[in-house]
């Protein structure tokens, strides 16, 4: 019995997850920190889940749970530098600041931020192959190893790989929506860049593509209808 309830957790959390990072990946800023909040919130599923049983909504149930580690997150932040002064206030005002934004993000009716995030994995800053490994990571679902066999590159590569894009990023201080105007052309190429090699190494015969091909697939297909979306919302925008 507890079996299959850790089952269904893990299929929740493939499920689940990408959408998961990108909307506390745009409450915080910060996509490593949103990672870390979204598995924060799929252990405590695997220690609450097997004894009062999978919630009718158990994607809301993982929201909820990241969200208030993140609210406890930038407040207990915001307090520690206030106490210790160090920075002085201007880091005070950029915590007041972020938790304004992450106040204004709870009550904003979130919509597909996946697309965001995409733009922010994909960002030339990167290189491409810091781009697909981390793409494929949160928004593919994959595991290091499952990006390493389809790259055909050692795990510890990969795992490094990702943990560099992430500091990039952040130190970068990447923006985590979908760029306008001039920029999105040119972020564009670089996003397409990175589905064109998913899309080549989920092709591949196996073993090389195993656990990539029916992922990276999803992952095209959110990308493709989320676009598709923001495309038509940009159009209605510019009738009105």
């Amino acid at each position: 019995m507890a079996g299959d309830v850790h089952q269904a957790i893990e299929a929740v959390w493939r499920i689940e997850s990408a959408g998961l990072i990108a909307s506390l990946a745009r409450m915080v800023r910060d996509v490593g920190l949103a990672e870390d909040l979204a598995q924060d919130a799929f252990v405590l599923a695997l220690e609450k889940w097997p004894d009062a049983g999978i919630p009718d909504n158990p994607g809301a149930w993982l929201m909820a749970s990241a969200r208030r580690r993140a609210i406890n997150r930038l407040r207990h932040g915001r307090m520690a530098e206030r106490k210790h002064g160090e920075l002085g206030r201007e880091e005070d005002w950029r915590q007041d600041e972020a938790l304004l934004a992450l106040d204004a993000a709870l009550d904003d009716p979130v919509g597909d931020d996946r697309l965001g995030l995409m733009f922010a994995t994909c960002h030339p800053v990167l290189s491409a192959e810091a781009r697909t490994a981390l793409t494929l990571r949160l928004l593919g679902g994959l595991t290091t190893d499952e990006i390493a066999r389809a790259f055909l590159v050692p795990e510890p590569a990969v795992a490094q790989r990702i943990v560099r894009a992430k500091r990039t990023l952040r130190e970068a201080r990447v923006p985590l929506d979908v760029p306008r105007g001039p920029e999105l052309a040119a972020r564009l190429g670089s996003v397409l860049e990175v589905l064109y090699l998913t899309f080549t190494r989920a092709t591949r015969p196996p073993p090389a593509r195993t656990g990539c091909g029916r992922r990276c697939a999803t992952m095209r297909s959110v990308w493709a209808r989320s676009w598709r979306s923001s495309c038509r919302t940009r159009r209605k925008c510019r009738d009105w």
